[in-house]
């Protein structure tokens, strides 16, 4: 193991492949891997891409690095995909979709499966994420499955979110009433060059325009992915939101919140983890039958189950 974290540490792209694969498999070596490394993470801009399936998430995520690479900097790609309902791992088309980034050493792209999990993203994408942070890239994009209305997980594991719209797929009616809407520190209408363009462009304007006047609203930039056009202004966007969280002094607000979230939601999974394994299989199906027969409700079962790990 401390070898492992020592070539790791000196650079090793295969200790950083095997880290992050004990790590989303949720092992004890993963967990001592991540307690090692985590002190080292911490200086990457971490980028969330989101959007309903079929925004071009992918295809604007392997831009946006390309743009990044032009100035020299260096990129980690963690890309959720849907799972196999057989295997539960990544179906890859991400990887697919960028495969023009596959040989360049500036750049890192790492596929996990959804495994099922809500908002877009993977049960361990937070430890993952901490592990190619620490390696020492200079950005991190983390692209989510396609997201729906209430799916806002991203905002609580990247420090800008970029949310992902394109015309002609209904995004435009979804925008109006989407709560996802909310978390997005750039709009982009991707595909741009799309009829009805300018007109999403002008609905999310409208909806900005009804957010209170003291509340930064998030610019929208235009982009045609496969074309790489609108990159250069997408990621002046992104560094605009980072210098508005280190001029306002929110940077460190913003990280605090991103790990009380990390926290909870470890805790959680933890707790679940705790009842699972303290719990017969009987008595639990006990309660799912009393609960169907509605002898019980959900929460009083619920608790009955908390207290078998509080005693």
């Amino acid at each position: 193991m401390e070898d492992i974290v020592e070539r790791f540490l000196a650079g090793n792209r295969r200790a950083l492949a095997r880290v992050i694969s004990r790590i989303e498999n949720e092992t004890p070596e993963g967990r001592e891997y991540l307690r090692q490394l985590y002190p080292h993470s911490g200086r990457a801009h971490t980028i969330g891409v989101t959007g309903s399936a079929g925004a071009g998430k992918s295809t604007l995520t392997g831009a946006l690095a390309a743009e990044y690479r032009r100035h020299g900097k260096t990129v980690g790609i963690v890309a959720v995909d849907p799972s196999s309902p057989f295997t539960q791992g990544a179906i890859l088309g991400d990887r697919i979709r960028m495969q023009d980034l596959a040989l360049d050493e500036g750049v890192f792209v790492r596929s996990m499966a959804g495994r099922g999990a809500l908002g877009g993203l993977a049960p361990s994408i937070n430890d993952v994420v901490a592990a190619v942070d620490a390696f020492g890239f200079d950005y991190i994009i983390i692209e989510t499955v396609g997201a729906g209305q209430d799916e806002v997980e991203i905002a609580g594991t990247a420090m800008t979110t970029v949310l992902v719209n394109n015309p002609g797929t209904g995004d435009d009616i979804q925008a109006m009433k989407a709560g996802i809407l909310e978390i997005a520190d750039v709009l982009v209408v991707n595909k741009a060059d799309h009829p009805g363009a300018d007109t999403l462009a002008s609905q999310l304007q409208g909806l900005l325009n009804l957010s209170p006047k003291d509340m930064r609203r998030p610019p929208i930039v235009k982009t045609v992915s496969t074309r790489g056009e609108g990159m250069q202004e997408l990621a002046a966007a992104i560094a605009e939101h980072r210098e508005y969280l280190d001029e306002h002094g929110l940077l460190q607000q913003q990280r605090e919140k991103n790990a009380r979230h990390q926290v909870l939601s470890a805790a959680r999974a933890i707790l679940l983890q705790r009842i699972q394994a303290a719990t017969p299989d009987e008595q639990l199906d006990g309660l799912v039958q009393r609960v169907a027969s509605r002898d019980l409700d959900p929460h009083t079962a619920a608790e009955e189950l908390a207290n078998v790990v509080s005693g």
